[in-house]
């Protein structure tokens, strides 16, 4: 019988550990080129045409993306867009066109399709390297390469989820996740909602519940009375702020606002079935179906920093047109701090002129977004996290779902990267999505360093030796 070779077998068992697979040695991977898209123009899906190098390639296509692409159009460039979503509009335009009624989407979305920008969907980039201009980008059925000579990113932003004891029983989601998932079919009429958190995110979503039918029982907002008061009287210089905030009010009438409160625990069985409430020294427990609970939103700067761009204080740093440290990169949106919905759109306008050389446009846009960059400050004071909310977890509670690392095991730990090494948090598929924001929160660390790909991937992708680089970038400062 013949005896198989073993001799590179320690190769293939470095290369895979519990079933995932690690990243290989340079010697021991293939190289295939990357497909590419025919040097005029190719088919998507059988109807959407692309340029294989734009001159400005736009990632996001939320407002911001929209924004910057739709006046890099207007200024004469070529311009491509391509957003990981099945649709145009980002997450707080989530569903397109069709599924907002009010007047500023259907504005901005009659303007990007007058634009005739091509947009790719269902697109994410996997890796980057700023010194040839490339994006590793995977499709649901390929992986492609684009060059750019202008890049634009707007990465958007994520929610933030802090542990407390029960906090992943099924039944529990993010605010804007919630409302996601009822745009996209999830019945909730008739359900019993709690909705909980910080920001004005919360009111927005629970009226949008309430449209849905769902029986929304109370919205715990942990910021103090006296700051959202305060950020209140704020709103009689912004006269378009006031008549939101109205509609809101009136859409939320009888509906229990509670200043100071959040949830302590939740319990359930195998399934959510009640969460413990506290406001000062009073604690309750409210039966609910579902519990809406997010912390407000931590900037998407995974790109930026694996293309080495600046990073300060988690955000991008931007010059006064939207560029970064590095030359013929952009970034717009909440990936350069986390401001609502109007400043992303004129942070978008203002990057989309300076990348096509139109500084003098970009310039008359400062005034609109000095205005709109003072309201989000305030914002952002009034809704800053309480330390009480540190307390929340136990020993037990996790931390890091994805490879189950409790608090006790990381309450000891000196740094992100020693949690990593002794107990693989942020190692699992969200990548320290979900837990790097927590962390930063409860024990003040910081991610030391990207590596790509910065979405799961596979295996195809992950080989291909032009578009991922061996070494890991450090995250500037």
């Amino acid at each position: 019988m013949e005896v198989p070779d073993f001799r590179h077998r320690t190769a293939s068992s470095r290369a895979v550990r519990n079933g995932h697979l690690l990243r290989m040695r340079r010697h021991h991977r293939r190289s295939p080129r990357l497909p590419k898209l025919s040097s005029a123009r190719a088919k998507w899906n059988g109807c959407l045409h692309l340029m294989t190098d734009p001159e400005i390639l736009v990632v996001g296509a939320g407002p911001a993306g929209m924004a910057a692409s739709i006046r890099a159009r207007e200024s004469g460039r070529s311009v491509l867009v391509i957003d990981d979503n099945p649709n145009t509009g980002g997450q707080i335009w989530r569903g397109g066109q069709h599924a907002h009624r009010g007047r500023q989407p259907a504005r901005w979305f009659e303007r990007f399709r007058r634009s005739g920008v091509p947009v790719l969907t269902g697109a994410q980039v996997l890796s980057a390297v700023a010194s040839t201009k490339t994006l590793l980008v995977e499709t649901w059925d390929r992986s492609l390469e684009f060059r750019y000579k202008k890049l634009i990113i707007a990465a958007g932003a994520r929610e933030i989820f802090l542990p407390f004891p029960g906090w992943t029983l099924p039944g529990i989601v993010g605010v804007g996740g919630l409302q996601a998932l009822v745009k996209s079919g999830l019945p909730v009429a008739g359900k019993s909602i709690v909705i909980a958190g910080s920001g004005p995110l919360l009111l927005a979503v629970a009226a949008s519940l309430r449209n849905s039918g769902a029986h929304v029982r109370l919205i715990a907002e942990q910021a103090r009375r006296r700051s959202v008061v305060r950020l209140a009287l704020g709103l009689l210089r912004h006269p378009g702020k006031v008549m939101q905030a109205i509609g809101l009010q009136y859409s939320l009438l009888g509906i229990p606002y509670r200043y100071g409160c959040w949830v302590e625990a939740a319990e359930g069985g195998e399934r959510l079935e009640r969460v413990h409430l506290r406001q000062g020294n009073r604690r309750w427990k409210q039966p609910c179906d579902y519990a809406a609970i997010a912390y407000g939103l931590y900037p998407n700067v995974e790109l930026p920093s694996l293309l080495n761009c600046r990073i300060q204080n988690d955000v991008v740093v931007v010059d006064d047109f939207g560029k970064t440290s590095l030359d013929d990169i952009y970034c717009v949106g909440e990936c350069t701090g986390i401001g609502g919905l109007d400043l992303s759109l004129v942070k978008g306008e203002i990057a989309g002129y300076a990348a096509a050389e139109d500084q003098g446009r970009a310039r008359r846009l400062f005034a609109a977004r000095k205005k709109a960059g003072h309201f989000a400050h305030r914002l952002n004071q009034a809704f800053a996290l309480r330390q009480e909310l540190k307390t929340l977890p136990k020993d037990e509670t996790f931390v890091c779902r994805c490879e189950d690392v409790t608090y006790g095991r990381l309450k000891n730990v000196s740094s992100f990267r020693a949690a990593k090494l002794h107990t693989r948090c942020g190692m699992g598929p969200c990548q320290g999505r979900l837990c790097g924001p927590a962390t930063q929160f409860l024990f003040g660390w910081r991610a030391e360093s990207i590596r790509p790909p910065i979405f799961p991937a596979r295996v195809g992708s992950l080989v291909i030796d032009e578009a991922v680089p061996e070494e890991s970038a450090p995250i500037p400062q």
